[in-house]
């Protein structure tokens, strides 16, 4: 997957800025709510959607009280009604940018969204117009446990079925098709492997580099739109270039 694993570099640095700023345990909150809401139920066992979210809570260090009072507020009846919202614009340079929102007030979200489009040199499409750049797939990540064979493991994975093994230094990404993701989050709790993250993904096919400005630019949309209380996932095709990754701090 050409570009993935530099895509990913710049996702996850910023992940554990955003992990810094307390965002990602508001969105994992607003997750678990909506899992315990929708699927009328606090168990785990029961409520596939909140197992997952609740293992991503685990992954990102969020405090157990956290997580309780995430179950408590989706069981009680006066929980908020979120609606799923997406936008698709490209920034600076036309670079692809995929947001994710839910949202309980839709005219406040498509308003801050398309206000920082443009003030940070970007344009907001049509649903569906960036349809070609992104895959949806399957993304696990988690760090290398010690003892793990790792040989053996990709084996056990890809049988499972991964379609992609990553391993850079102590962390490994795993990719699959959409329709296998189920499929291979069971076969990792079946091996007692515990993830830092595991989610649907909107992959990018092909990708783009960018002068340091317009890379600043680019990332500085992302900044203000992950900020966005309404915003839980922004995906791009921006690659990191050489010496950028500085520019990330």
């Amino acid at each position: 997957m050409s570009g993935h694993s530099k895509w990913s570099t710049i996702k996850r640095k910023k992940g554990a800025l955003d992990a810094k700023r307390g965002k990602i345990f508001s969105r994992i909150s607003k997750e678990i709510t909506i899992a315990v809401k929708e699927g009328n139920s606090g168990d785990l066992e029961a409520n596939p959607r909140l197992r997952l979210a609740v293992q991503n809570a685990k992954g990102a260090n969020m405090p157990k009280d956290n997580v309780e009072r995430a179950i408590k507020k989706g069981l009680g009846g006066d929980a908020e009604s979120y609606l799923a919202q997406t936008f698709e614009g490209y920034g600076a340079g036309g670079v692809a940018v995929f947001v994710e929102c839910l949202t309980d007030n839709q005219k406040r979200t498509v308003q801050d969204v398309r206000a920082a489009f443009s003030k940070y040199d970007g344009s907001l499409g049509t649903n569906g117009s960036l349809e070609f750049i992104f895959d949806r797939k399957g993304v696990f990540e988690l760090p290398v446990p010690e003892g793990l064979d790792l040989e053996e493991f990709e084996w056990e994975i890809i049988d499972a079925g991964a379609e992609d093994v990553v391993i850079q230094e102590d962390f490994i990404t795993v990719t699959s098709a959409m329709e296998d993701f189920g499929g291979l989050n069971k076969r990792f709790e079946e091996l007692s492997l515990e993830l830092e993250n595991a989610e649907l993904q909107r992959i990018p096919n092909t990708t783009k580099t960018l002068d340091d400005e317009g890379f600043k630019r680019v990332m500085k949309l992302i900044d203000v739109l992950e900020d966005n209380d309404d915003v839980q996932k922004v995906w791009h095709n921006l690659e990191m270039g050489e010496g950028q990754e500085g520019l990330l701090q």
